[in-house]
């Protein structure tokens, strides 16, 4: 790979769930992108990556117990009802979760590995032809995520990833030239 081709994929990755909810995504290419996840940086190799794929009749489940949580977290009707639905817009989702660290220090090093996990998993993923979009897990709904999915204790959810072969290809965002400080 050129840098030329580096570039252009990353500029290739868009936000979307225009997606073909019908066509299941591989289980193996969903480990695959797991495992290429696991090649960011990670100080002092905590391998910190926890990693639940939800399918199927799962994802209603996933709504469910969001749902719930954000009910007793006192958010709005409408967003709870949304809620409910909204992980079934994908054939899969990919819930991601950061192990806790032994100390504060290695809890934040351990979900910034995992950050840049999820940026590895998502451009290994419009490599692969499929559409993503890396949603966040609601307030008050972390801890049951977590055990819903099979996580340790204190797993912190990164990224609940929405996954589907792209029915569409979405226009670029304007970007701003990045601000580049010298200090000499």
């Amino acid at each position: 790979m050129t840098p030329d081709d580096f570039a252009q994929l990353v500029r290739a990755r868009r936000t979307s769930m225009l997606v073909d909810r019908d066509r299941a995504v591989p289980r193996a290419l969903v480990q695959d992108l797991c495992d290429l996840a696991q090649w960011a940086p990670n100080h002092k190799r905590t391998w910190p990556w926890r990693f639940a794929l939800v399918e199927g009749e799962g994802r209603a489940r996933l709504g469910e117990v969001i749902a719930d949580a954000m009910e007793l977290h006192g958010d709005p009707p409408e967003k709870v009802t949304k809620a409910r639905g909204k992980y079934l817009r994908t054939p899969a989702t990919l819930v991601v979760g950061s192990a806790e660290g032994d100390s504060p220090l290695r809890t934040a090093e351990n979900r910034d590995a995992v950050a840049a996990g999820v940026q590895t998993l998502l451009l290994a993923a419009t490599a692969h032809g499929l559409a993503s979009y890396w949603g966040s897990c609601p307030k008050g709904a972390n801890d049951v995520v977590a055990e819903l999915c099979g996580f340790e204790a204190g797993t912190h959810v990164a990224a609940i990833i929405y996954l589907g072969w792209a029915t569409e290809q979405v226009a670029p965002p304007e970007r701003p030239t990045a601000a580049l400080h010298i200090v000499d």
